[in-house]
């Protein structure tokens, strides 16, 4: 069966007269005979009992009426599935984050896809660091990374979506948490707690160029698994912490002060990234719409 005959055989079916069908088809009836015929031929059964006067089902058109139209509203959902793939309407994009200041966003994104977009398969995939979110949009496992890097590879296009500062996260107790900020030299000799070293660890390289500049090595006291282990360590009098401004901005760590870094540093930017050969309208629009609640920083 065909979709043609499909769409003859319901409007005589509908019409009980070949006539008004054509018409209804657009077409001549002669066309539209052939088409029934053919059709009945195919089915080895007659689907309609004619006269001069009158068109009528048979018990075999009956049956056919239900699945006939089951299949035209198939071919109906089909036509917009891939009319709302090519809109960005439908779809899946992955997207890899990695630090605990950058879950906010992420988010305020999902919810921002899932009132526009809710066709949208938005998979969520989170670590610790920024790498291996670069490596899986690089890889294609991921869509989108939102993360800190020193560079980006030539293969990706990225967006910055907000700057942010050095900060040093101290107990309450501490000798120095009453200042209004603080330089590195004042924390000369005070035992830190860092996250894990790693290629393109940024704070890491920012402690040990900044530390080296105030002229003396870093003592790590602890290493975190993570940014909310690390704020814990702190709270806890094991040592103090460099961070980003984003980390007490958008969550609260009971007993620990952050004040601000007042060295020159290289700005420290939050970007999302995606590969420039990625093509899919669902991505396209998920970066749309990205704009809107993550603008770029002025």
């Amino acid at each position: 069966m065909e979709i043609h005959q499909i769409r003859a055989f319901l409007a005589v079916a509908e019409e009980l007269h070949f006539g008004r069908a054509a018409r209804r088809l657009h077409m001549a009836q002669p066309p539209l005979s052939r088409s029934i015929q053919r059709l009945e031929h195919e089915l080895k059964a007659p689907l309609f009992i004619r006269s001069t006067r009158t068109v009528q089902l048979t018990a075999e058109g009956e049956a056919l009426v239900g699945p006939a139209r089951d299949i035209l509203e198939g071919c109906r959902r089909g036509r917009l599935a891939v009319a709302s793939v090519g809109r960005g309407e439908t779809g899946r994009v992955r997207v890899a984050f990695a630090g605990v200041s950058s879950h906010v966003m992420v988010g305020r994104l999902a919810k921002r896809v899932r009132e526009v977009h809710p066709g949208i398969d938005f998979e969520l995939s989170s670590s610790n660091f920024a790498l291996p979110a670069m490596d899986k949009v690089m890889g294609g496992a991921m869509e989108v990374g939102l993360g800190r890097w020193n560079f980006i590879p030539a293969v990706l296009d990225s967006r910055i979506v907000a700057n942010e500062r050095l900060v040093v996260a101290l107990y309450e107790s501490h000798p120095l948490s009453g200042q209004a900020s603080l330089r590195m030299a004042d924390l000369a000799g005070q035992p830190f707690v860092t996250l894990p070293e790693h290629p393109g660890a940024i704070l890491h390289d920012h402690l040990r160029r900044l530390s080296s500049a105030a002229g003396y090595v870093v003592e790590i006291a602890q290493v975190a698994p993570d940014s909310q282990t690390l704020m814990a360590l702190v709270a806890a009098e094991i040592g103090v912490a460099l961070t980003v401004s984003s980390v007490p901005e958008n969550f609260s760590h009971p007993g620990v002060v952050f004040l601000p870094l007042e060295d020159p540093a290289d700005a420290i930017q939050l970007r999302l990234v995606w590969r420039k050969d990625n093509a899919s309208p669902a991505l396209r629009e998920v970066l749309r719409l990205s704009e809107e609640v993550l603008p770029s920083p002025a």
